[in-house]
């Protein structure tokens, strides 16, 4: 089965072409600089961009496949959760290639997505415990197999990057801040400044980051102008803090239901140093962790057209009435 997947949950254009279940092609265009001036994502602008992108970012991703519209056996697009305006340009695409070319069409879960990215690069069998960490979600799932996954804990407040990106702003660093960030705390003292985990207890799985955020604003104001070198130890203090979060959870999620495979996804599953320790430390409890490449930690049509071959080849499908569903619940 050859198929086309689209992406447009928030500020990534993305599509791709998938040969039963092996990735083709993976084109993404991003639009960090359109909105890196507001420093965060504008919906209305991201909205507008997709549609300015989406068929070039289509035709690219065809072109790299060496496939034509004639050769698609099916079409899949996510369609929830993200922001409304930009999940309906993707959508709407990919329902009408479906419609002129009569073949059938999948909605796909973004989550459903991520968690699915690694089976691009390497076969996990389930059941597996999922950490999806990025600027808008961090969850824990326990993955029994296709669509079957259940929700074992989620953060309170802010998504881990949302904490990175807030806390980098309060030094200074551009929109996204976390790969900043990740950057400069390779050179700093990770102990220097004392950072709070919430929701420390062994056998809780839900997280909470925006302890971290409010204690790092309240060092920034009492510590005045910060040395080059604090800056480092700063951003090493964070990065360590949010980190010890979450890979704490994620093993306590194995050890609770008895799993012994995690895989990482999401777009803060590119930290070099959450990268590290998720593998270090799960190996060190007899945890096999597996970890995608930083290219399919970002928001990507490849995962979604992974998720979307998965269900398409037991069958199912979904009329081109689908509606996006900026709130989707996963599984």
């Amino acid at each position: 089965m050859r198929l086309l997947a689209v992406e447009s949950s928030c500020d990534d254009t993305a599509a791709a072409v998938l040969q039963d279940g092996r990735a083709l092609s993976n084109v993404v265009s991003s639009q960090t600089d359109i909105h890196a001036a507001w420093g965060g994502v504008v919906p209305e602008l991201a909205s507008r961009n997709h549609a300015l992108t989406i068929i070039p970012v289509i035709q690219k991703a065809l072109l790299d496949a060496d496939t034509t519209l004639e050769q698609l056996d099916a079409v899949c697009a996510t369609h929830g959760p993200g922001l409304i305006g930009s999940l309906l340009v993707g959508l709407q695409a990919a329902k009408g290639i479906a419609y002129a070319r009569g073949i059938p069409f999948l909605g796909v879960n973004h989550l459903e997505g991520h968690l699915a990215a690694i089976q691009l690069e390497q076969e996990v069998p389930h059941p597996y415990v999922g950490l999806v960490c990025s600027g808008g979600h961090t969850a824990l799932y326990r993955v029994d197999g296709v669509g079957e996954i259940v929700l074992l804990g989620e953060t309170l407040d802010d998504a881990a990057g949302e904490a990175f990106d807030k806390t980098g702003k309060l030094i200074g660093l551009a929109y996204p801040g976390g790969a900043a960030m990740d950057a400069l705390a390779q050179s700093g003292n990770p102990t220097r400044f004392k950072l709070p985990r919430a929701l420390w207890d062994k056998d809780n799985l839900d997280f909470s980051f925006s302890g971290v955020k409010t204690a790092a604003r309240t060092l920034v104001q009492k510590h005045g102008a910060l040395s080059e070198q604090d800056r480092r130890d700063y951003c090493a203090s964070v990065r360590v803090a949010i980190v010890d979060a979450l890979v704490r959870k994620s093993l306590a999620a194995c050890r609770i239901h008895h799993v012994t495979h995690l895989v990482l996804a999401g777009g803060v599953a590119a930290n070099g140093l959450l990268r590290s320790r998720m593998e270090e430390d799960a190996r060190a409890v007899g945890i096999t962790a597996h970890i995608p490449s930083r290219a399919l930690c970002t928001d990507n049509a490849a995962m979604v057209g992974r998720a979307g071959w998965a269900r398409l080849v037991r069958g199912e499908t979904h009329a081109l009435s689908l509606d996006a569903d900026p709130s989707l619940p996963v599984g």
